[in-house]
């Protein structure tokens, strides 16, 4: 899909004017989460932006706060980016630049645009002032050069504790932007880092780590998401005031929401501690891993992402436009086995007792190029409990009924002539006969069955456990007002216990399959050899018009 937006734009006329040599961006991730879908739009944008004009994209984690971050989402992030197909040109840290980030604060030091405060964070927030009202200078503002530059050392030494210190940036209390009334720059957090280990006890607060790491890397253009559009001139006063070689510009772009869908990664944290999801990779998940284990395609994702557009305005579009992406993707190309996910068994009375047939059927009706694959049928098959009722209700019904004659698929014609009940009346056999003379494939049309519907045959049926899926989030105008707790989808998964064809014996995890009207569904890393379980990514139709 050719990308065109507003970036793309400024890009090519950097270029053009000489501005850039080469577009050079940056994917920057904190490792303390799983990445979801709404980071999937950062991640496209910068390295499709970038492939545009044959330019570089890095990766870089902003570990600069060490209280959340951990390996285990380094790796997660890294596996991730690697399954959207994209390859970072570095992987770089943000801690690998500790120690230059800490000669740029003793420089603004120096020069008398930061001091050490005694403030706490509650007394600097009261000090900022409001949107109204201009901020308070700190009392500790107009400490000399050669005092900050001790208490700062003091600081790296570990000789304060958490919070009782800060290096703030002396810019301007009275600022309308309230971001430049003297932003913390550097905090106290006596925690082991990740990959510093107690190397370091302060950090650089984000305001004033990214602009030079974006520097120090060369990037070109800085994208992200709105919320940032008024710490564009904090970010720009770093680059101006630190005295590097290299000038990056930020810009903005709208975040991409999408209804019934949880977008923070504090919420997607809180779900996972709260045990209410199996995990990050929950198939229930908006996380890339989640989406991944439910069958989605980086193609779909990709073309989902890109299909949305991108401009300065926050947007929101319904959770059935990824849903149809993924359609579209796997619609050629998945086979399309047979699945009986709520099974009711049919006895084809006059069929042989000891005879089992193979019958040619394609593995995807509309693409040849899939092949064809032979399915078994015998005297016991099953079929799905709703292709069954004891009245045909109307002409509309097109399905199984008692006295009423169907086409199994690929198969024959069979007549249910009578059912058998459990103790609590529920069908659990429907008793059939066939007519030999429709078989398939052999130009018999003398007469017209009432539909045609799958089967599995009953004999070498492989037990099969189908994961149903809902969105974890149902958010209506009721609930609106609601904890986001409070609106969680009690129904958000539902098991079904059934059979599917015993050619997908050797299916292995993230095979992707169409099961015959059931939607699309992928293999779980749950499966074992004696039980294969399923994930339905989506439905095969959308109740939803674009």
């Amino acid at each position: 899909m050719e990308i065109n937006n507003f970036i793309k734009t400024i890009m090519e006329e950097d270029l053009k004017n000489g501005k850039v040599n080469e577009i050079i961006t940056r994917f920057p991730p904190e490792p303390n989460a799983y990445l979801h879908i709404g980071h999937a739009r950062a991640i496209i944008t910068n390295f499709e932006l970038a492939d545009s004009f044959d330019g570089k994209t890095n990766l870089r984690f902003d570990d600069t706060n060490p209280v959340k971050e951990d390996q285990e989402f380094v790796d997660g992030i890294i596996n991730d980016l690697a399954w959207l197909g994209y390859r970072p040109e570095n992987i770089f840290y943000g801690s690998d630049y500790f120690e230059k980030t800490y000669e740029k604060a003793i420089l603004l030091i120096k020069k008398g645009l930061a001091y050490v405060d005694d403030l706490n964070q509650e007394e600097i927030s009261k000090y900022r002032g409001t949107l109204n009202e201009p901020g308070v200078n700190s009392p500790y503002r107009d400490r000399s050069v050669e005092e900050n530059l001790k208490l700062f050392e003091e600081m790296k030494e570990g000789k304060y504790a958490d919070g009782e210190k800060t290096l703030r940036a002396k810019i301007d209390m009275a600022h309308p932007n309230i971001n430049m009334r003297d932003p913390v720059m550097y905090r106290i957090i006596h925690t082991t880092h990740h990959r510093q280990k107690d190397k370091w006890c302060i950090y650089p607060m984000y305001d004033f780590a990214h602009p030079l790491q974006d520097s120090f890397e060369g990037i070109t253009h800085s994208l992200c998401s709105l919320e940032y559009d008024n710490h564009r001139i904090l970010y720009d006063w770093v680059i101006d005031n630190t005295e590097v070689e290299h000038h990056p510009h930020q810009y903005e772009f709208g975040r991409l929401n999408i209804t019934n869908t949880i977008m923070s990664k504090r919420y997607l944290r809180a779900l996972v501690d709260a045990k209410k999801v199996s995990g990050y990779d929950d198939p229930r998940m908006p996380t890339l891993c989640g989406l991944r284990r439910r069958g989605y395609t980086p193609n779909a994702i990709k073309s989902f992402i890109l299909g949305t557009g991108l401009s300065r305005v926050n947007s929101t579009v319904p959770e059935e436009e990824l849903e149809e992406a993924l359609r579209n993707d796997l619609k050629m190309s998945a086979l399309r086995p047979n699945a009986v996910i709520d099974p009711v068994k049919v006895i084809i009375d006059n069929y042989p007792d000891d005879v089992i047939e193979y019958l040619d059927c394609p593995n995807n009706a509309e693409n040849d190029e899939l092949g064809a694959k032979k399915i078994s049928f015998s005297k016991e098959v099953y079929i799905e409990r709703d292709d069954f009722i004891l009245e045909k209700p109307n002409k509309k019904w097109k399905r199984l009924a008692l006295g009423v004659e169907v086409r199994l698929m690929y198969a024959y014609f069979i007549k249910a002539n009578s059912v058998e009940y459990d103790d609590n009346g529920n069908i659990i056999i429907i008793h059939a006969t066939y007519d030999p003379k429709t078989k398939s494939g052999t130009g018999f049309d003398e007469r017209k069955p009432n539909g045609n519907i799958h089967f599995v045959n009953a004999k070498d049926a492989i037990p099969a456990e189908f994961r149903l899926f809902e969105p974890l989030m149902k958010e209506t105008e009721e609930n609106k007002d609601l904890d986001f707790m409070e609106k969680l989808n009690p129904n958000s998964l539902e098991i079904k216990e059934g059979y599917v064809e015993a050619n997908l014996k050797d299916t292995k995890e993230l095979d992707h399959f169409q099961f015959i009207r059931n939607g699309y569904f992928v293999t779980d890393k749950d499966s074992t050899k004696d039980k294969l379980v399923f994930n339905r990514t989506c439905s095969l139709k959308s109740s939803f018009k674009l």
